[in-house]
C-alpha cells in the first residue's frame, strides 16, 4: 500500500484505505489482506521507533556514525495475530543488544491470540478443537502443546484468587456444588463446591472453587465455609442452600449468628423429580402462593391445600416440603426486597448453568486440576463488560436498607 497522509481522522483514514485497496483489487482479510498489511506496517514502525530510541538516532542520521552500534538490517519473523499470521521484518543491530518490547525476542503470538485461546477454552473447547478453530478460521497452525502452555499460565493466577482476602461481611452467601467427570484410572462425578456472596455494595463475588472427592457431604462444606471464614468473612446474615443433611449445622459452627435458607430454586425443581412432566406447569402454579405467602401461617396453609392436592399422587412431596420446612420458611419473615435476593435465580443459577455448559463441552476432564481450570476461565468470562455487575448493583439499594434493618449492626 502506498503511504497515506497522517492529518486526517481516523473515519476518513479508514475509507481512504478501504477505496484504494478496492482499487487495486485487495481483499479486507486473508494473508495478503488489508488488514494484514496493516498490522504488518504498525508493527514493523513501531519495531523501528524502539529501534530509534535503543540507538539514539533515527535511522538515516549522519549522527549515528561511529557510535559503537548501528542497524544490521532486518529478520523476518511469523507472528500469529488475531487475524491471522503475519510475517514481519524485525531490525536488529550490529551489537545485538536490542531487546524489542512490541515483539519480544522468541514471541511467535501477540497476547490477544491468548486471550482467544483462553476464551474459547472457558466455552469448554478441548486443545483440539481450539487447534482446528484456529486453522479453520485463521489458516494458522497451533499445537496443542501450545495451547496447553498458555491455559496452563493461569494456574497461578487461580491460586492466588482463590486465597484472596475476603469483605468481612456478607449479607447473602449462596452455596452449592455442580458435578464433574474426571478421569482418574476411570470415569468418575466428581463434586466441585461454589460459593457466590452478595456483598454490601450489592455485587456478586464468587468466594472460589473446591473440588471434593466422593459426592457431596456436609463434613466438606464445614472445611470450605471454615476456609472462607479465614480469608476475612467474619459473618454471614442470610446462607442459601440446598437441603443437604447435615448443612445447617456446618453453616451455623462456622458463623453462628447466620440465617439458614434453602434455596427455593433447588426445592422446587427436587420437587419435579417426584412427579410427571405432563404436572409440572399446574404443580408450579400451585406451589407458588406457597413460596410467596406474606407469613408462615399464610405459607402453611397454601401448602395444606397444595398437600390435599397432590398429597395422595405424590406422597414424596409432601415429605420432601416437611422436611425442608424449617429451613424454608426463614425468608418468609423478612421483606420482599431481602426476599426477591433470596429467590433470585440469576445469582446462582446464571453461574451453575455456564459451568454446566462448560463442563458438557469438554465431557470429561484428565484430571482434577484440569476441571478446576475450566471452571475458572469460565468465571473469567463471566461478565466481561461489567454490565451484570452495574445492574445488581442499581437493583441492590433497596435491599441494603431492609437488610440494615433486619440485621441491625452486622452490615454497618
Amino acid at each position: 500500500m502506498d503511504p497515506m497522509a497522517t492529518d486526517v481522522d481516523q473515519q476518513e483514514l479508514a475509507q481512504q484505505l478501504l477505496a484504494q485497496a478496492r482499487e487495486q483489487g485487495i481483499e479486507l482479510v486473508g494473508p495478503d489482506g488489508l488488514l494484514n498489511r496493516l498490522t504488518k506496517n504498525v508493527l514493523e514502525t513501531a519495531l523501528e521507533a524502539e529501534m530509534d530510541e535503543h540507538l539514539g538516532y533515527e535511522k538515516h542520521d549522519v549522527s549515528g556514525r561511529g557510535s559503537g552500534n548501528s542497524r544490521n538490517g532486518t529478520r523476518t519473523k511469523t507472528v500469529l495475530t488475531e487475524i491471522g499470521p503475519v510475517e514481519i521484518d524485525v531490525p536488529r543491530d550490529t551489537g545485538s543488544t536490542f531487546d524489542p518490547q512490541i515483539v519480544r525476542k522468541r514471541q511467535r503470538r501477540l497476547t490477544g491470540v491468548d486471550e482467544i485461546v483462553l476464551s474459547l477454552s472457558a466455552k469448554g473447547l478441548t486443545t483440539g478443537e481450539i487447534a482446528a478453530h484456529f486453522a479453520e478460521v485463521f489458516g494458522a497452525r497451533v499445537s496443542k502443546d501450545t495451547i496447553s502452555r498458555i491455559t496452563e499460565k493461569v494456574i497461578g493466577e487461580m491460586t492466588e484468587w482463590q486465597n484472596r482476602p475476603l469483605d468481612r461481611v456478607y449479607p447473602v452467601v449462596f452455596i452449592d456444588a455442580i458435578h464433574v467427570k474426571v478421569r482418574d484410572g476411570q470415569v468418575t462425578n466428581r463434586p466441585v463446591y461454589v460459593a457466590i456472596g452478595v456483598s454490601v455494595n450489592g455485587e456478586r463475588d464468587i468466594l472460589g472453587l473446591w473440588a471434593g472427592d466422593g459426592g457431596e457431604g456436609a463434613k466438606f462444606w464445614l472445611s470450605v465455609l471454615t476456609e472462607i471464614k479465614n480469608r476475612g468473612v467474619e459473618d454471614v446474615c442470610i446462607t442459601v442452600c440446598d437441603g443437604l443433611k447435615g448443612l445447617p449445622e456446618a453453616i451455623t459452627t462456622v458463623w453462628s449468628l447466620a440465617v439458614v435458607q434453602t434455596c427455593i430454586v433447588h426445592l422446587i425443581r427436587n420437587t419435579f423429580r417426584y412427579a410427571a412432566r405432563q404436572y409440572w406447569d399446574e404443580m408450579s402454579k400451585d406451589l407458588r402462593p406457597v413460596y410467596t405467602a406474606p407469613s408462615e401461617a399464610a405459607a402453611k396453609e397454601r401448602f395444606v391445600e397444595f398437600s390435599t392436592k397432590w398429597g395422595r399422587q405424590y406422597p414424596a412431596i409432601t415429605r420432601l416440603w416437611e422436611n425442608a420446612w424449617s429451613e424454608f420458611v426463614p425468608f418468609l419473615d423478612y421483606d420482599v426486597e431481602i426476599r426477591r435476593v433470596i429467590c433470585s435465580t440469576n445469582a446462582i443459577e446464571s453461574v451453575n448453568a455456564r459451568y454446566r455448559r462448560a463442563v458438557r463441552a469438554r465431557g470429561h476432564f484428565p484430571t482434577e486440576q484440569a476441571a478446576l481450570k475450566c471452571l475458572y476461565l469460565a468465571t473469567r468470562a463471566l461478565d466481561p463488560t461489567g454490565k451484570g455487575r452495574a445492574r445488581w448493583a442499581t437493583r441492590w439499594k433497596p435491599a441494603l436498607n431492609a437488610f440494615a434493618i433486619s440485621f441491625d449492626g452486622r452490615i454497618n
